[in-house]
């Protein structure tokens, strides 16, 4: 069908075999295509935990097509597919308002950061992933660069160089990282950082989650 793609991004013909084993970018996909699924009211919110609990754990091809087997197919108009990915994206900005990617952005294979004094936001709990790393040139001077990730995504900052600058993990206690979890995105900081912090934390917990004491 023209303009749509399978969720898993593999070809639904007959050469295709359930049987084959599915990879951390057949399974980022399934995740997508589950949560817009549950954003457009197509799937209650258990049963997007349910889904995205199977699709995360799924060995083969056929165990993630049957978690979309009653989904519509993911349309190229919608902005979520692989045509709509950039190899590089640059921000650059100087002494402006925060510069923030939010909610359903779709992630590039490398972004370059040239930033002076400006805060920076990039939250990948509902970010669009269609490989599995992400470099990020870092040549940004003042304010906090904040990465706030979700299950499967981790940041790796050996290659950034820190003057005057400091990284912080953070961690929701209530939700520790699971070491069982599979790594769906590598985030690669790579450049400097001069004068100001790195920090690295889950999405916090809305008002009602903490009353309940859920993560």
């Amino acid at each position: 069908m023209s303009g749509e793609i399978s969720p898993t991004g593999k070809s639904s013909g007959p050469g295709s075999s359930p049987g084959l084993r599915a990879s951390h970018a057949d399974r980022d996909r399934v995740v997508d295509v589950l949560r817009i699924a549950a954003g457009d009211g197509l799937l209650t919110a258990d049963e997007l935990d349910e889904r995205l609990e199977a699709a995360l754990s799924a060995r083969t091809l056929g165990e993630l097509a049957t978690l979309t087997a009653d989904l519509p197919p993911v349309s190229a108009a919608t902005g979520t597919t692989v045509a709509e990915v950039k190899d590089v994206v640059r921000i650059e900005q100087v002494h402006s308002g925060a510069i923030e990617r939010v909610g359903r952005w779709v992630v590039p294979r490398r972004l370059e950061l040239a930033v002076t004094f400006c805060e920076v936001t990039l939250d990948f709990t509902d970010a669009v992933i269609t490989h599995d790393t992400l470099r990020i040139d870092v040549a940004m001077t003042g304010k906090t660069l904040t990465l706030v990730t979700r299950p499967g995504v981790v940041v790796d900052t050996d290659g950034l160089q820190l003057v005057h600058s400091s990284v912080k993990y953070r961690q929701n206690p209530a939700n520790p990282a699971n070491p069982d979890t599979p790594v769906a995105l590598r985030v690669e900081l790579v450049g400097q950082k001069a004068h100001g912090r790195v920090v690295v934390r889950p999405r916090r917990r809305t008002f009602g989650q903490w009353l309940l004491r859920r993560p």
